[in-house]
């Protein structure tokens, strides 16, 4: 069992199934030692968890957490893409969108969902750059996207 299998077990996270693509293209796709991820949406058994305007309809707080599912979304592509959980090493880059009301600063806020959640599992190897953007709006109207680069070299992909 690698560190991160172990680690999910641990906080109870099971990785979901892969969101099926809104569009064409493909959730992720791997180029030499790298993963990375189409945005991902805040689904959880096809359904969108959190929709709405930030800051306006939705709180930070339900924000946060429909960014560490986004993540989690983001992750189950990348390890279907690059052969299992045990190949992805460590987080590179998250890039996180948050549908934002007019006058709300608090994105920082809403993406550390998706990067706590990333050093909680890779511990100093889930640490990562990111970019936190508010935006007009998002696909099916929600609330935040997040799309990452992760690096390969765990037991699955040399």
């Amino acid at each position: 069992m690698s560190s991160v299998t172990a680690r999910m077990a641990e906080l109870g996270i099971v990785l979901p199934p892969v969101p099926t693509a809104l569009a064409a293209y493909v959730p992720a796709l791997v180029v030499e030692n790298l993963c990375f991820t189409s945005g991902q949406l805040p689904m959880v058994a096809g359904t969108l968890a959190c929709s709405g305007i930030v800051g306006l309809e939705v709180d930070v707080a339900s924000a946060k957490e429909a960014a560490k599912i986004a993540a989690l979304n983001a992750l189950s592509a990348a390890a279907e893409a690059s052969g299992g959980i045990q190949a992805i090493a460590g987080v590179v880059k998250v890039t996180g969108f948050v549908q934002s009301h007019l006058g709300f600063h608090q994105e920082p806020q809403v993406i550390n969902g998706a990067s706590e959640l990333f050093e909680a599992l890779f511990g100093t190897a889930g640490r990562h750059a990111r970019s936190a953007v508010g935006v007009l709006s998002l696909p099916l109207n929600a609330a935040v996207e997040i799309e990452c680069v992760f690096r390969l070299g765990g037991d699955a992909h040399g």
